[in-house]
């Protein structure tokens, strides 16, 4: 039962802090005690109330009810003052018992706190490095989205391109090669051929040259319908040495037998497209992958550091192509060195994230992978408009940026920083106008 203030036994005692007798309990319940009836039935006559007070800290505060207890009495007896006052001195000491276990608890509690937020603060540098990554992978998520959409986009359409074509035609085809005379079989698995053998899609502005160039041409020879036929044999990819296919041009079924080939080149270019669209998603996919696991283990691992440079680069591609030209000079007989892949990772990303940014993905990106002495150089140098002589000094301090607010935390060098020197290497930079170049040294003997 829920008991509100001053309502049955239990509400006037919270809310006078005062013990209650009731010498004789009513029939039925009401107000004066909501469970009359029931404690009637149980052979109960008279009952009291006392609360259980806390023991205030300070005299500006007031007692506070902890709890009730209700007392039943088997036989209707007036108010006991001495059993009253007993009592009352038992609840006294019970309401000291509750709060110092209320105390207890609090204090567990901040225990418990305290040693969270110790936890917490010993943490704290290896979420930021965490969290720097995660804003770095963030930032490449829109563009590996599109990456990604651009391909599955281009396998979807090429799909629905075959199923149409059989759908349409597959009821068609034994009529059409029925009645395909044997002069013209070889010129119909000819232009299968040059379909097949065509590598590099025209663009629009080669195929309309093509096309108009065609049309003249089977105008001079007297080609009926030079337009429609020109635009068929740039489709199947037939525009040199037409003198091949003019018997099969002057043949009257000529444009229902360019329409075939044309179509089975749709579907030799869709099956192309899927093709390259499915070897460019998982590029991006694995690329993704790579830049993503997480070495929970700590451990070290071999690594080539020009697949590590190349796997971010991939994932910049969709920046890259807002207007940046990317020079890669990587020496292909440096070994793989030992070292913490995922964290070199995160440091090829930051400063090729912020090269871009410095030309604005408008520019020269040259990145230089060579061995000095008994070390790996990486050279990543952009053509952005360099940094100011009185900042330079300042770019590895940590929470330093030269961003907008809540554009950069001013940890990503700090963080390579650390990352390089973790690896036993250095890193160094020189800027002026329209060059600025960090090295980064790694020793190919990580101990």
């Amino acid at each position: 039962m829920t008991f509100s203030l001053q309502q049955g036994l239990p509400g006037r005692v919270w809310h006078s802090k005062q013990p209650e007798w009731i010498p004789t309990l009513p029939r039925e319940s009401n107000e004066v005690f909501l469970r009359a009836k029931m404690a009637r039935q149980g052979g109960q006559q008279s009952a009291f109330g006392v609360p259980i007070l806390s023991s205030p800290d300070d005299e500006s505060e007031s007692a506070r009810v902890l709890a009730i207890l209700v007392f039943l009495i088997s036989e209707s007896r007036t108010e006991d003052k001495r059993l009253v006052e007993l009592i009352s001195a038992v609840a006294a000491q019970s309401g000291t018992v509750v709060q110092q276990k209320q105390a207890e608890v609090a204090l567990k509690q901040k225990n418990v706190e305290l040693a969270n937020t110790l936890e917490q603060l010993q943490t704290t540098q290896q979420e930021l490095i965490q969290s720097e990554k995660m804003a770095a992978l963030g930032q490449l998520v829109a563009g590996v989205a599109h990456e990604v959409n651009t391909p599955l986009g281009a396998i979807n359409s090429s799909v629905r391109n075959i199923a149409n074509f059989w759908q349409d035609n597959l009821h068609l085809l034994p009529d059409f090669f029925g009645q395909l005379s044997p002069e013209r079989q070889p010129d119909f698995l000819a232009l299968l051929e040059k379909s097949r053998d065509r590598d590099t899609p025209l663009s629009t502005r080669e195929q309309r040259k093509i096309k108009r160039s065609l049309t003249s041409e089977l105008k001079e020879k007297s080609i009926d319908k030079a337009t429609a036929i020109a635009n068929l044999l740039v489709g199947i990819g037939v525009y040199e040495n037409l003198d091949r296919f003019l018997p099969l041009l002057q043949d009257p079924d000529s444009q229902t037998i360019l329409k075939t080939a044309y179509q089975f080149a749709t579907v030799q270019s869709s099956t192309r497209t899927i093709s390259t669209a499915a070897e460019r998603a998982a590029k991006v996919v694995f690329a993704l992958k790579t830049y993503a696991r997480y070495d929970q283990t700590g451990t070290k691992a071999k690594a080539q550091i020009r697949e590590s440079i190349e796997t971010v680069l991939t994932l910049y591609q969709n920046q890259f192509k807002q207007g940046v030209d990317v020079i890669g000079n990587f020496d292909e007989t440096l070994p793989p060195i030992l070292c913490y892949p995922d964290e070199l990772n995160q440091v090829w990303t930051n400063l090729i994230h912020n090269a871009l940014q410095a030309m604005d993905n408008q520019g020269t990106l040259n990145i230089d992978v060579t061995q000095k002495d008994k070390k790996i150089r990486v050279d990543i140098t952009d053509s952005g408009k360099g940094i100011p002589v009185d900042i330079l000094p300042k770019i590895f301090q940590p929470f330093f940026t030269t961003k907008p607010p809540g554009e950069g935390s001013g940890l990503g060098l700090d963080i390579v920083r650390k990352i390089i020197e973790k690896h036993q290497g250095t890193i160094e930079v020189e800027s002026i106008p329209g060059k600025t170049t960090f090295t980064v040294f790694l020793p190919l003997d990580f101990a």
